[in-house]
């Protein structure tokens, strides 16, 4: 038998919307295709065209058909995506789940990172089979990290060497959260 897809929230912060990804959504999809490192980094194509920004907006609701977790576009008031967060289980590997997310460059420096990393992080905190939240952040990447901690991450530590990005091995920043029912201590 084959569980049920994941069943996507529309979450509500004080200026932001977590959404399902649209068609209409496309643009935002073309310029993150620009952004030097967003490719690198995530399932983005590398190319601006629109066939290919509507196959990721594809691959986002795929997820959530195979239950590897949930992905949201960033809406803002007037309900255009800005940018993209998701919560991905870790398979294999318990409760945890990490946390992914972008900016359009165009949108950056407004605090839309930190505030939908803590609409994510509120309701993720309250899911039942989930025991930890993890980041991973590219010391450099200041924006990024001080959004974490902005939604109350605590820096782990820094694990050398942890992953390729374009061929050559990036240090990164272990971020965490641990979920409402785990209790304090442990």
């Amino acid at each position: 038998m084959t569980e049920a897809p994941l069943d996507l929230p529309t979450l509500h912060g004080h200026r932001l919307v977590l959404r399902g990804w649209r068609s209409t959504d496309v643009s935002t999809v073309q310029e993150a295709s620009l952004d030097p490192l967003i490719p690198l980094l995530t399932t983005v194509p590398k190319t601006n065209g629109a066939p290919e920004a509507l196959a990721f907006i594809a691959r986002q609701h795929e997820r959530l058909r195979t239950r590897e977790g949930y992905v949201f576009a960033i809406a803002d008031p007037d309900d255009r995506a800005v940018g993209h967060i998701g919560l991905f289980f870790s398979a294999g590997a318990g409760a945890r789940a990490s946390i992914g997310y972008w900016i359009a460059a165009s949108q950056r420096r407004r605090g839309y990172a930190a505030e939908a990393l803590g609409i994510l992080t509120d309701w993720a905190r309250q899911h039942p089979n989930l025991d930890r939240l993890e980041l991973y952040v590219e010391p450099w990447n200041t924006g990024s990290w001080r959004a974490a901690e902005r939604a109350g991450y605590h820096r782990e530590g820094l694990l050398r060497a942890w992953e390729r990005i374009d061929g050559s091995p990036r240090d990164m920043y272990m971020y965490a959260r641990l979920t409402a029912h785990v209790p304090p201590n442990e």
